[in-house]
């Protein structure tokens, strides 16, 4: 029977095929195999770089173990803190790290989607034992000292934030905000594992950020922290664009296949347009706020998300850093050529070849840097009797340079004249 059923299933393959077919049927299993065995490696390969990759970036196991031993041994305290180490209803989910220093996941959290992020010190990669990792971040959580008054931790904070933001009319306003902040259990007054923790916080520029950018609409709400672990409301879209290639899938994705997929995910122009006006508004928060002038030192559509409104938020603020903060970085600073003075990515000031030595005033201002992130994600698809005139008004935003100093008329002329050219277009419609 199975001799029989061998010879029907030949009679039905083969015979229907010509002489020629037949004789290069050997030639055609042989190039089906090749491309089947190089599907097979290319598909091992890119599975091997996922988990590989997954396992050096997402160490979220790391995070909660040292934070939830500092909690139980009373060094650190947080509004999170019961529900990450005790009630177990805040825990790190999805893994969205792309550093293995800076861990960042999605949960849940009082019904609510949320982000969750944790640092982890570079240093623990020496013998990697957990012992080890919890005597590295113990300096973290080593002020202040035990003995230390308010009217001492408020003349501390005032220090730090004058170092780190310059001297500012409204410092004593932001002193009394952080003060709150550490005050978990309202009673009034702030215990020393409540001040070790904002202490910790604020040596990582993105929290310092938003507690200081905490009125604005496109920053995301501080919902809570534990220790140096610290919890945000999510942002529904993380970046600008929504296919992200993976690194070591790059080489094999060809740039204009992922720009022509971007363009084809990409919400509809009115929607993008007001994403761009939430953005310029944010580029205008920060030119001259409360607490001084920003600088966004990596102007990245990864940088860049919005809600289901389609109202702008940062998605990561980590790039944005202080005037006062990249002028100490360049003071007095060594340099051959202008990329020797560059604070973060894209944060560059001129090199005096005379005295070899950097300038203190970034040449790029903000809103040149977001102009020409925009270029590519407005003008796709514009309507057309608007096209010319944001072409112009775009080109003339990217060429933007000088000293922040001596433009800042000409800064706040171009981001109202693109403000009011999108918001004309887009004004009494489902859009607005």
């Amino acid at each position: 029977m199975t001799r029989s059923l061998r010879r029907l299933v030949h009679l039905v393959l083969f015979c229907p095929l010509s002489k020629g077919l037949q004789n290069r049927l050997p030639a055609i299993k042989v190039k089906y195999l090749f491309l089947a065995w190089l599907g097979i490696l290319v598909g091992s390969w890119v599975i091997y770089m996922h988990y590989s990759t997954y396992s050096e970036l997402c160490r979220g196991h790391v995070c909660h173990m040292v934070i939830c031993d500092h909690y139980r041994r009373g060094i650190i305290s947080g509004s999170s803190c019961k529900a990450l180490c005790e009630q177990n209803s805040l825990s790190l989910q999805r893994c969205m790290s792309t550093s293995p220093t800076h861990q960042v996941y999605g949960g849940i959290w009082k019904e609510k989607p949320v982000i969750i992020k944790c640092g982890i010190e570079e240093t623990l990669r020496g013998d990697g034992g957990p012992d080890s990792v919890l005597r590295q971040e113990m300096t973290l959580f080593d002020k202040p000292t035990r003995g230390t008054s308010m009217d001492e931790f408020r003349e501390m904070l005032h220090n730090f934030l004058k170092s780190n933001l310059g001297e500012q009319p409204s410092l004593g306003t932001l002193v009394g905000r952080i003060i709150t902040l550490a005050d978990v259990n309202q009673d009034g007054k702030v215990s020393l594992a409540e001040a070790k923790s904002v202490w910790a916080l604020l040596q990582v520029n993105e929290f310092l950020l938003m507690v200081a950018l905490q009125e604005k609409e496109h920053t995301p709400k501080l919902l809570g922290f534990c220790g140096d672990l610290y919890v945000t409301e999510r942002v529904g879209h993380s970046s600008l664009y929504r296919l992200e290639v993976p690194r070591y899938l790059q080489p094999l994705v060809p740039t204009a296949l992922s720009t022509s997929l971007n363009q084809w995910l990409a919400p509809a122009w009115p929607r993008r347009a007001r994403i761009t006006i939430g953005l310029l508004e944010f580029v205008e928060e920060v030119f001259h706020g409360s607490y001084g002038s920003f600088f966004m030192c990596d102007a990245s559509p990864r940088h860049v998300g919005y809600n289901h409104k389609y109202d702008c938020k940062m998605a990561d603020l980590r790039s944005v850093a202080s005037e006062m903060a990249v002028r100490g970085f360049l003071k007095g600073r060594r340099c051959e050529t202008n990329l020797d003075c560059t604070y973060g990515k894209d944060c560059t000031a001129t090199c005096d070849k005379l005295v070899k030595q950097c300038n203190t005033e970034v040449v790029q201002p903000n809103l040149a840097k977001v102009c020409q992130l925009l270029q590519e994600y407005l003008l796709f698809g514009a309507p057309p009797d608007l096209r010319q005139d944001l072409e112009k008004q775009l080109r003339t935003c990217v060429t933007l340079s000088g000293l922040a100093s001596q433009m800042e008329v000409h800064h706040s002329l171009v981001l109202n004249n693109l403000k009011t050219l999108l918001w004309k277009k887009i004004s009494n419609t489902k859009y607005s």
